[in-house]
């Protein structure tokens, strides 16, 4: 990982415009989101097909939207995050109703659709922007994120897989940093794309 000081210095605002409504649901990306609903943010590994992933599940997930997370520059563009300085993840943020979908649901998909053994790296995709990591947004997530994790390491050594190596950041000290038009709902807009994400073939066990 780089370091703070390594970091480019960013800037106050966004650079580019992000688009108000979801590609394929309709919904607004950045809110007003509907009372009562809940944020979950997800980083693994390329946000392409990672997004795809969370948007295609069945009821439930109002909205999704791709940025980075995790990192120390202030509003990073493209050419700053490819450098892998700036210390940020492809993050996926969904906003879901918890009495359709449930966190843990979510959490199941997380654990299912990428290698979370791999340190900074995704399949073919290599750096610390392709890391895994998850950002709870409450007590609630963090213990249902902390408890999937542990069930996942002991299905994934039972199969012969290494240790996880997924970071769980409280998202409130990790800001969320939209990316711009050409990511959002990309392999909507352009469905042969390129997705580079899959999963071990291992199932995530429930809680309880």
């Amino acid at each position: 990982m780089p370091t703070r000081e390594e970091a480019p210095p960013g800037r106050a605002a966004l650079a580019y415009v992000v688009p108000e409504r979801h590609a394929v649901l309709g919904t607004a990306l950045r809110g007003p989101y509907p009372e009562g609903f809940e944020v979950g943010d997800f980083a693994l590994g390329c946000f392409w097909g990672a997004e795809r992933r969370y948007w295609q599940l069945p009821g439930g997930v109002w909205t999704t939207l791709v940025g980075f997370q995790g990192g120390y520059t202030p509003h990073p563009v493209d050419d700053e995050m490819r450098t892998g300085l700036t210390g940020h993840a492809e993050t996926v943020r969904v906003v879901f109703d918890p009495a359709r979908v449930s966190y843990g649901d979510l959490l199941t998909l997380f654990w299912e659709s990428h290698d979370p053994t791999q340190g900074f790296r995704q399949g073919n995709d290599v750096g610390t922007h392709v890391r895994s990591v998850l950002f709870p947004h409450s007590p609630a997530q963090r213990a249902a994120a902390e408890g999937s994790r542990a069930r996942y390491q002991r299905a994934l050594s039972a199969a012969g897989y290494g240790g996880i190596t997924t970071e769980i950041l409280p998202a409130e000290e990790h800001p969320f940093y939209p990316a711009s038009a050409l990511h959002q709902q990309y392999l909507a807009r352009n469905p042969a794309g390129y997705c580079g994400l899959g999963g071990t073939g291992v199932s995530c066990p429930k809680a309880g």
